[in-house]
């Protein structure tokens, strides 16, 4: 047997769930089950959740007043892997609080086990989701989970390194590669992790040569992938019929050759619903640099001279204001 020292759990963990916090449920109820095509599993007063699988929860909006994406559940492989983090993290001098039976009831765990992660984001650590064997009631035919979890997140930062450092050091994330992307003239450098066969859990992506971060939100979006382009296109055409703005329109990507959306949530943030992302086969792979984040598509809905200046000046003040306060970070 391995030692701790030398124990690698590259492929032993994956995104799981995620938590928004959100005043507008009905809007999101609408956007996540009518629009992207979930199962609608809870629907009170103060929550709305969502299923993809068998996982009782996959997606919580709990009422509150941030309008952001406040967590993400991190499952890992069995109780070894969550001892092996747990140290980790107390090597680090990275706090871990052991979840009550109610917030790990809503989450659709037996437990969790929460750190405060990169921009005060809460990671929550988990190995043992509630499985129902309930039958799915959505519009979307599926979406790809197993092994290489529900989806991923993409994350603005004015500290790149130390947030690498967090997702290498604690789940021993790879390389995948790296995106140069020209924006309004200014240099956008993202950086593409794998902590498994996905092609990345995590984008990390920081404004070149300006210690500035345009995004208000905790991230910039959440990824979900689904089983068919009928079934991207279906999702694409009802988000449209809603009202919901799209971002990006459908196109692809030249790093993991999925085919994608982008629509604007309630909160601010993206949901980005894809389909046909490549697997990584790690005898195979090798790190790649390219130059533009589409090969083809992904305009944005709202293309208008007025549109292109608002949205410039409003990532202009919000990348202003980032500077008055500091970034968290647990590194």
């Amino acid at each position: 047997m391995a030692n701790r020292e030398s124990l690698d759990i590259f492929g032993a963990s994956s995104m799981g769930y995620a938590v928004i916090e959100s005043n507008h449920l009905e809007s999101w109820r609408s956007l996540f089950q009518d629009g992207i095509g979930l199962h609608l599993a809870c629907d009170d007063e103060q929550a709305v959740a969502f299923r993809m699988d068998s996982h009782q929860r996959r997606i919580i909006v709990q009422r509150g007043r941030q309008e952001d994406f406040i967590a993400v559940g991190w499952q890992l492989r069995d109780q070894e892997t969550l001892t092996e983090v747990l140290l980790r993290l107390k090597r680090l001098g990275i706090q871990a609080e052991n979840s009550d039976p109610s917030e790990a009831a809503q989450r659709g765990v037996k437990e969790f086990w929460r750190i405060v992660g990169p921009k005060g984001m809460a990671v929550e650590l988990f190995w043992e989701p509630l499985i129902t064997d309930e039958p799915l009631t959505m519009l979307n035919a599926g979406f790809i989970t197993g092994i290489a979890g529900m989806g991923h997140l993409a994350i603005t930062s004015r500290k790149p390194q130390q947030m690498r450092r967090f997702w290498q050091e604690i789940f021993d994330a790879r390389d995948s590669d790296h995106i140069v992307e020209r924006i309004a003239g200014l240099t956008l450098d993202i950086d593409f992790l794998r902590v498994n066969e996905r092609h990345h859990s995590i984008a990390i992506a920081r404004l070149r040569d300006l210690p500035m971060d345009p995004v208000r939100t905790r991230i910039q979006h959440m990824n979900l992938l689904t089983i068919s382009a009928g079934a991207l296109t279906d999702a694409f055409l009802r988000c449209r019929k809603l009202g919901f703005e799209m971002a990006h329109e459908i196109g692809e990507h030249p790093n993991d050759r999925e085919q994608s959306f982008y629509v604007m949530t309630p909160c601010g943030f993206e949901v980005e619903l894809g389909w046909n992302a490549l697997v990584v086969d790690e005898a195979q792979w090798q790190t790649t640099s390219y130059q533009g984040i589409s090969l083809w598509g992904h305009r944005p809905e709202k293309t208008g001279t007025w549109r292109k200046l608002t949205t410039n000046l409003g990532n202009f003040g919000r990348g202003v204001r980032s500077l008055l306060k500091p970034e968290y970070s647990p590194l």
